[in-house]
């Protein structure tokens, strides 16, 4: 299989909300450190939740969280073995779709600081310092949409 057969789906059961948030335990937890206390919160009940699969196998998952006057988009988390493969940017632009449909105008995210490239290519820019989350750097970016 490779990558032209991922597809991108709302995980809107929550069967498919658990295969999200184990993408992100794997990701966030065990490779990045987040404690586990924070990386689950208070927005995931709201969110919108998507994942990447290929095949029946889970690969990706991104959620994004409705405010007032814009989205927020974040816990984009792919396993190792798919990152660079264009899944990321799949989530993303799936996510920016939904967003643009549902009539928000703009976009946000904090961006770790290694990704900030691949969200400055799908259009996002730097509005804000570099600042810990989690223990990790990030900086806050920006779409029009």
């Amino acid at each position: 299989m490779g990558a032209d057969e991922i597809r991108v789906v709302l995980a809107a059961d929550e069967r498919l909300k658990q295969m999200a948030f184990e993408i992100r335990r794997r990701v966030f937890i065990e490779e990045q450190g987040v404690p586990e206390s924070i990386e689950l919160d208070s927005d995931d009940a709201q969110a919108m939740h998507v994942l990447a699969i290929l095949g029946e196998h889970p690969i990706g998952c991104a959620r994004m969280v409705a405010h007032r006057e814009y989205v927020k988009i974040g816990r984009m988390a792919v396993i190792r073995e798919w990152r660079g493969h264009g899944v990321g940017r799949r989530l993303l632009d799936f996510l920016v779709g939904q967003a643009r449909a549902l009539g928000y105008r703009r976009a946000v995210l904090h961006a770790q600081l290694h990704a900030e490239g691949f969200y400055l290519r799908a259009g996002f820019t730097p509005t804000g310092p570099e600042f810990d989350e989690a223990g990790i750097p990030h900086r806050r970016m920006e779409l029009d949409l």
